[in-house]
């Protein structure tokens, strides 16, 4: 398997001057990436100044939101992240914690058939305007109280995660740095709520990152088989746009925005 580095390697970019979409190379590269993936999910962020009229124009009720923290693992000059690794792990509201490493961007042609077989490994194309990325992730459930007792320092880091998430992470990580050795980075608070429009007939999952510094990320998202992928972006375009939600502005990564701030914090005060 393979990883790149640098994060601007790790999402494919699609020029926007290129009409109606996909530039013909492109289009056989993603092309490509969904014959070997599980999965895709469509995103789309949404500016601050139209978070709220977003909000409303879906219906969506902010009062049915599962909260969650996340929390990502790190060097405080993110060498994971440069490599294409993320380590994560998340306490979910009524659900309970769960780990993950995560492997972005992946050629699934060159994924280790042990590793296809494992059912907690999915392989998933990320498409959100503008650019695609092809990730894939080895999950992990936890008890409740896991990822607490790692965050109050009474648990080791390298607990949170399986035999296999830890040899996957020895496969791609960096030589030299444990999970041990990472730093906490985190725990950001995530409002997550789950809605389907009457005029889309398909749910949609809206996702709001709270920073520490007040700033905000609503994403919006569907997941779908790689046969429908096409036809589902087009009608959830056209399904945004007709509620007047603008769906060619600038992209955020909610991911690298947690990661960069919170390294940035660590660093400033010249600690772990």
């Amino acid at each position: 398997m393979t990883t790149a580095a640098g994060p601007s390697a790790r999402l494919r970019r699609v020029s926007t001057a290129a009409a109606p979409g996909f530039t013909g190379e492109q289009l056989t590269e993603l092309l490509a990436l969904l014959g070997g993936s599980d999965s895709v999910e469509l995103k789309l962020t949404v500016p601050e100044s139209h978070q709220r009229s977003t909000v409303i124009a879906l219906g969506a009720d902010p009062l049915e939101a599962q909260i969650r923290q996340v929390v990502f693992f790190d060097t405080p000059d993110l060498t994971l992240y440069e490599q294409g690794v993320v380590v994560r792990a998340r306490r979910i509201q009524g659900k309970g914690d769960d780990s993950a490493v995560k492997l972005r961007p992946v050629d699934p042609d060159k994924v280790p058939d042990r590793l296809r077989r494992n059912a907690a490994f999915r392989i998933e194309v990320d498409a959100l305007p503008g650019g695609f990325v092809c990730s894939g992730a080895l999950k992990s459930a936890l008890r409740p109280t896991d990822v607490r007792e790692v965050l109050a320092g009474e648990r080791a880091l390298r607990k949170l995660f399986s035999k296999e998430q830890r040899a996957l992470y020895a496969e791609h990580a960096p030589a030299g740095i444990g999970l041990d050795d990472l730093s906490v980075l985190g725990p950001i608070f995530v409002l997550k709520v789950r809605f389907e429009p009457p005029k889309l007939r398909r749910r949609l999952v809206g996702e709001m990152w709270l920073y520490p510094d007040g700033s905000r990320i609503l994403e919006l998202s569907t997941r779908c088989g790689t046969n429908e992928a096409f036809q589902l972006a087009a009608e959830t375009r056209a399904f945004l746009a007709g509620a007047g939600i603008d769906v060619s502005g600038e992209q955020e990564t909610k991911t690298r925005k947690a990661l960069e701030y919170f390294a940035g914090s660590l660093r400033a005060n010249g600690g772990r």
